[in-house]
């Protein structure tokens, strides 16, 4: 392993020997974008090729229960950022609310609208009512950089130092602007930043979220053309071919790594925003994925590699969140987590042992007020063990029913029980009302 540099190991010698810590670790986070948890070789895809993730996976502590909280990407972003439910940090949805004439419009008008601007940057104001995770890490003498996906503003509003997310509305910025080139044209901007840090022997918080394997579904035709084999539907050869280019890139940031000597010293996190099932008509997501609380919409597994300071082992039981990558990574840069935090250090083993249930919130994908979540809560959902609850918020969801799910046995969720165990139900019910009370 390549030091930081001579003094530091000099230094960090004496510390330990005098009971010191160790220098705060870097940290990587890898966020896919519209992927399916099940869609990785080492889940047991039968024709997906992802070698990279795969290795990740097998140097990891890999959870293959994560989820997140919510299953579509802006406010998924949001709780990685800040380790809080969308309910409380309040980025609900992807869009602001619109005038109540454009109510029906196509996304595009409802964009178009002269408003749209006053009313984004009005919604972007949520995240100044947070400390985001990047500026937390500040407090412990770490650069932090931006890339792909991210709909709050320039990447400054998020605490990070350095980034490629302008968010001038002006301009026409959405949810990553010139962020959004990172991973599809090369990872240039953010290894520049990384060899800037090394070479300032600071540590660094990177926040890599590639437009990947989100539509538009354009993968390389080396790529596709190795799919089309597998299956008759060409939408579905487009999805694959995405996340083995997303899996090209991981291997190369991850080389990267290798390469400067940072592997030792480095705290690598993987997981998908929101879960993705693609269509097999056109490229675009089925039902019981994107934006619904189904497994095909939250969840995803959760990797994270600390050689030498954490063992490799694949759990398949214990259920993890989003909401736990914050406290998790703040602990291990010496920090503590926010008092309004909810998650756990997954790198405690005490911590993870009294874990029994996570929970979850699914939102209109376009905000019906703009401070008060539940205009927007369409239902609440429980995992605890391996019972599912699904309950619907009737002032917005009225001719939805509650459902029951066994998930370990039932993933796909196609065996509903709530009328064959009514007190399983309630139990898990009034477990949401005291997570959360919405009446």
């Amino acid at each position: 392993m390549r030091s930081r540099c001579p003094l530091r190991v000099a230094l960090l010698a004496v510390l330990l020997a005098c009971g010191g810590e160790p220098a705060p670790p870097h940290i990587v986070m890898i966020v896919s974008d519209d992927h399916g948890w099940g869609d990785y070789g080492f889940m047991g895809h039968p024709h997906l090729r992802t070698p990279h993730i795969d290795r990740l996976a097998r140097e990891s502590l890999a959870f293959t229960r994560g989820y997140v909280p919510q299953s579509i990407c802006r406010p998924s972003l949001a709780t990685l950022v800040t380790g809080l439910y969308p309910h409380q940090h309040r980025i609900v949805a992807n869009d602001p609310p619109p005038p109540e004439a454009l109510r029906d419009a196509p996304p595009a008008r409802r964009r178009a609208d002269p408003g749209y601007r006053a009313r984004q940057g009005r919604y972007v104001a949520h995240l100044d009512g947070t400390r985001p995770l990047a500026k937390r890490l500040a407090a412990a003498g770490y650069r932090s950089h931006q890339s792909g996906k991210w709909w709050e503003g320039s990447y400054r509003r998020g605490g990070f130092t350095h980034g490629m997310t302008h968010g001038d509305l002006a301009r026409g910025a959405r949810h990553g602007d010139e962020g959004l080139g990172i991973g599809r044209e090369g990872l240039g901007p953010l290894l520049d930043f990384v060899d800037e840090s090394v070479a300032r022997d600071e540590p660094f918080f990177v926040f890599y979220a590639p437009f990947l394997p989100h539509t538009p579904h354009r993968p390389p035709e080396r790529l596709l053309e190795r799919y089309r084999a597998a299956t008759p539907h060409e939408p579905i050869a487009r999805y694959w071919a995405m996340v083995e280019w997303l899996d090209e890139t991981v291997g190369e940031l991850l080389g990267a790594l290798d390469e400067r000597g940072l592997r030792e010293e480095t705290i690598v996190v993987y997981l998908a925003d929101n879960g993705w099932i693609n269509r097999e008509d056109r490229s675009g997501f089925a039902p019981r994925s994107k934006r619904s609380p189904y497994e095909g919409g939250v969840r995803t597994p959760v990797l994270l590699r600390w050689p030498g300071r954490v063992a490799p082992a694949r759990d398949d039981a214990r259920l993890v969140s989003s909401i736990d990558l914050a406290p998790t990574l703040l602990a291990a840069a010496g920090l503590p987590p926010g008092p309004e935090m909810q998650g756990i250090d997954l790198l405690d083993p005490a911590a993870r042992e009294a874990r029994d249930a996570v929970f979850g919130e699914i939102f209109h994908v376009e905000a019906r007020h703009m401070t008060d979540p539940l205009a927007s809560l369409r239902f609440r959902w429980v995992i605890e063990g391996g019972w599912k609850l699904i309950l619907p918020h009737a002032p917005v969801e009225p001719d939805a029913s509650p459902e029951l799910y066994r998930v370990d046995e039932d993933p796909r969720e196609e065996r509903e029980l709530a009328a064959r165990h009514p007190e399983v139900a309630a139990r898990l019910a009034r477990r949401l009302d005291a997570w959360w009370p919405v009446e």
